[in-house]
């Protein structure tokens, strides 16, 4: 078979996208900046204890729906509307840290934005999602690093599931594949970081756009 290479070169994507992207759940989520007393803060939520994750502290957003946004800042927006119950004309979006891909299977677009509210008790949060929101100054993350751990990842081609019994994902010795691949491989570690705040930890996924987005804030 041959191809025709002039062809070949208008069939690639205009602009570069994660492959298998749909094979992922796939996110957005805002970091709020507010200012308070002349400082500016970030917002952060408390989700609900009954939701999953919950009572963990978090930013808000949630799952892009490509039935009615247009874009993931869209998602952004939206989840930040429904879990603050404040208004898209009172959120200014500055712009767009790197995509985040998570080792358990999602894809987080996070932006940095502006809240234009004078209080928080201007929002109205949804308490079916949101437990309580607070604030912390930039200043501080600036002025405190987050303490790093370490967690391993292992990739199980079976498993044994809660009555006793082995599950096999893949049986890798029945197609041939090399030894390696029979039993559990990767054992990989992956670096957890945590902040410590009068509120409580802001780990995982959060620590790290908080970290990401303060490095892109103070940068000249």
């Amino acid at each position: 078979m041959k191809f025709n290479f002039d062809t070949l070169k208008t069939k690639f994507p205009k602009e570069k996208d994660i492959l298998g992207r749909k094979r992922y759940f796939n996110s957005a989520v805002l970091i709020p900046i507010i200012e308070i007393e002349n400082q500016h803060h970030l917002l952060f939520q408390v989700r609900s204890p009954n939701i999953r994750q919950g009572s963990e502290i978090c930013f808000p957003g949630g799952e892009f729906d490509p039935l009615q946004d247009e874009n993931f800042s869209v998602t952004a927006v939206r989840e930040t509307c429904e879990e603050l119950g404040i208004e898209s004309s009172n959120i200014e979006i500055f712009g767009q840290l790197n995509t985040f891909v998570a080792h358990m299977g999602a894809i987080i677009e996070p932006f940095i934005g502006y809240l234009h509210i004078s209080d928080l008790k201007n929002l109205k949060i949804n308490k079916n999602e949101v437990e309580s929101v607070f604030t912390m100054p930039i200043e501080f993350f600036i002025n405190n690093k987050p303490d790093e751990y370490k967690v391993r990842i292992d990739i199980q081609p079976s498993y044994i599931n809660d009555d006793g019994e082995k599950i096999t994902l893949l049986p890798a010795k029945e197609l041939g594949l090399p030894k390696l691949y029979h039993q559990t491989w990767g054992k990989r570690e992956n670096r957890i970081i945590l902040y410590k705040t009068d509120y409580g930890n802001i780990w995982g996924i959060t620590a790290e756009l908080v970290q990401e987005a303060v490095k892109i804030l103070v940068s000249p």
